[in-house]
């Protein structure tokens, strides 16, 4: 096979071409589908990739194949995980821990909810004018992790809906990530892609190389500018009002219907009976929340409290299902309206929540029920809601999603864990926090120092990135256990997967035979309209995929192409990674857009509706600023 430095060979279709082309588009399926989560589609491309040679070479010896198939050597296969994008990006998670760990973003929060009151107005520019700079020095989906609950707070208590508040943090936090090279992990992956390609001799004579810290934040400056004028004007109008505002869940969730309470008679079979044999071990769709005894109100474990007469339980249950249970087991039906405030009588903390389901929680993909969710948080699941569709009966079965919003029942010891794990991000301010305050100054001053270190050259990126890290832990901002859970290690087994990808397509000539199509359709096209087409690609393909994947697939054919009509590389390079960065037009474009589907409450096209006027803006905005930093004729 022809080297990647010959430039007419790399351009025919040889059989690791079309292999490639296969891996690619059997990529895409799943990573658009997701029968599985993304990084294990990654890994399995990776491993994939490896064996098409050792696999290929049998078949040739076998007299099946003329020849082995040329792909990728181990070395290659593995390099993402001693990649320095892979290691920044792990480091930057934990950078970003140690912030949140000083409850700095949630002081910010606070302040805000003080400072707007109840005009929408005043909300939406305070929410969006702070995720934007902090998205630029910490995780963008870290950021938008940590606000989710000040926003729906400050939502609640200035009686907005919530709809018209996340939409907007979560694009405002893609803003944010184009204005620094750790702002997000696209622009890392993107950097180390480039300082790759510039050592390959093919690409000798072009302007490739590592990215600085500010190199394009004047750039990502603009779109932010514009971008949050957008969103406080066509935006505001466009952003529907899924949720109306209430301080009542149990009526946010429509579950009213679904809950009541019985009191149990004298000459109830109940009488003198466990719960747990009475109630909880029966094949219906029953779920004792509480029991009332007198003064005193019990949360779980009910299970192995006898039953006495005069108990009154309170359910969450369909109609069908009550009218059985009365006829059956001597129940008699209250008047008492089981609200919020009922659901919340039982300790002085809060005990009905809402809880999504985080990026990376081992609960991806199970169910209620295979995780034993009751049992092992001593909690009850009144309702499931994803996007607009809310699910109030046998959810036991439903596999969870990142983004699933629950609303949650449980004793407050529960909700503070809750609080405190990885597994959910919690809706809503809870009243006890263990933030370390006085480590506040300590934590920002080392994201400054690893900022500068890196912005004046005095550092690698990966190196003053892991300095940072460690002395996170050294000066107490994060113990030593906390890092691992700080972590997103999905994200992190997705770059590792998926830059072999971008290896094979250099390395077969899948690159430039797709540069090659690009150019002969846009041959009409000034290099801004191909420019412009790329950005458009790179787009419409994040949206659909992850984002990550998307720059390892579109940079090497982007960098063919910048080559083939005659302008700088690093010019259609910065045109995918923004395009990469700003996925607005689905829920699944990007993590942040995830996080506040369900909490909003919107329909897949209230993304379209919203974002496609921003995507098709910014990418005029994009593809201008772009022409005019590196001279491209406009």
């Amino acid at each position: 096979m022809a080297t990647p430095g010959d430039r007419n060979a790399v351009a025919a279709i040889t059989p690791g071409v079309v292999v490639v082309a296969l891996i690619v588009l059997a990529a895409l399926v799943l990573f658009a589908t997701e029968p599985v989560p993304v990084d294990i589609t990654a890994l399995g491309v990776m491993v994939t990739l490896m064996l098409v040679e050792p696999i290929s070479g049998l078949l040739a010896d076998a007299g099946y194949l003329a020849g082995p198939v040329t792909m990728i050597t181990p070395e290659q296969g593995l390099s993402g995980f001693a990649s320095s994008a892979t290691i920044t990006v792990l480091a930057m998670f934990i950078l970003s821990e140690g912030v949140r760990m000083t409850g700095i973003v949630q002081t910010l929060g606070e302040y805000i909810g003080r400072v707007t009151g109840d005009s929408e107005n005043k909300q939406l520019s305070a929410i969006v004018g702070i995720v934007s700079p902090v998205s630029g020095f910490i995780n963008n989906t870290a950021a938008v992790a940590i606000l989710l609950p000040m926003v729906t707070d400050v939502a609640n208590r200035g009686n907005t809906s919530p709809s018209k508040l996340l939409l907007p943090l979560s694009y405002a936090s893609m803003f944010g990530g184009t204005l620094t090279l750790i702002g997000t992990s696209t622009n890392v992956l993107a950097s180390d892609v480039a300082a790759r390609l510039a050592t390959d001799p093919a690409y000798a004579d072009t302007d490739l190389h590592a990215l600085g810290m500010f190199e394009f934040t004047g750039l990502g400056v603009v779109v932010m500018l514009v971008g949050i004028a957008y969103l406080l004007t066509v935006g505001r109008w466009l952003t529907p009002a899924r949720i109306p505002p209430t301080d009542d869940l149990t009526e946010e969730f429509g579950v009213g219907d679904y809950l009541t309470e019985v009191t149990v008679r004298s000459d109830s079979p109940l009488v003198g009976k466990k719960v747990r044999e009475a109630l909880v071990e029966n094949d219906i769709d029953v779920d004792l929340l509480q029991l009332i005894r007198g003064d005193d109100v019990f949360l779980e474990p009910l299970g192995p409290k006898q039953i006495r007469a005069g108990d009154t339980f309170t359910l969450r249950t369909d109609r069908d299902t009550l009218l059985s249970l009365l006829d059956v087991e001597g129940l008699d039906l209250t008047d008492v309206p089981v609200d919020e405030a009922e659901l919340e009588q039982a300790e002085a903390g809060q005990n009905l929540v809402e809880v999504v389901v985080a990026p990376g929680s081992s609960l991806v993909g199970e169910s209620l029920s295979s995780v034993s969710f009751q049992q092992s948080y001593n909690a009850t699941v009144l309702a499931l809601r994803r996007g607009r569709e809310v699910v109030r009966r046998r959810m036991d079965q439903v596999p969870l999603k990142v983004g699933d919003t629950l609303l949650v029942q449980a004793p407050t010891e529960t909700v503070e864990r809750i609080d405190a794990g990885r597994e959910f991000i919690l809706i809503g301010e809870v009243d006890h926090h263990d933030y370390r305050q006085e480590k506040t100054g300590i934590a920002i001053g080392i994201v400054a120092g690893v900022v500068a270190l890196a912005g004046l050259g005095v550092l690698p990126i990966v190196v003053s990135a892991l300095l940072g890290s460690l002395a996170m832990v050294v000066t107490g901002c994060l113990d030593p256990g906390e890092i691992y859970e700080a972590v997103q290690w999905d994200v992190i087994l997705l770059l590792a997967g998926v830059i072999p990808l971008g290896i094979a397509l250099e390395r077969t000539g899948a690159a430039s035979l797709l540069a090659e199509g690009v150019v002969a359709s846009s041959s009409m096209l000034p290099a801004i309209g191909v420019l412009a087409v790329f950005y458009l690609l790179t787009a419409l393909l994040t949206n659909v995929i992850s984002n990550n994947a998307s720059v390892v697939l579109m940079i090497p054919v982007a960098v063919e192409t910048a080559q083939a009509v005659g302008v700088s590389a690093t010019a259609f390079l910065f045109a995918v990674m923004f395009a990469a960065s700003t996925a607005f037009m689905t829920p699944v474009g990007y993590q942040t857009n995830l996080f506040v589907y369900g909490p909003g409450g919107y329909r897949f096209t209230d993304y379209v509706r919203v974002g496609g006027p921003l995507q098709l803006l910014l990418m005029g905005v994009t593809t201008v600023g772009i022409a005019v930093m590196f001279d491209i004729p406009i």
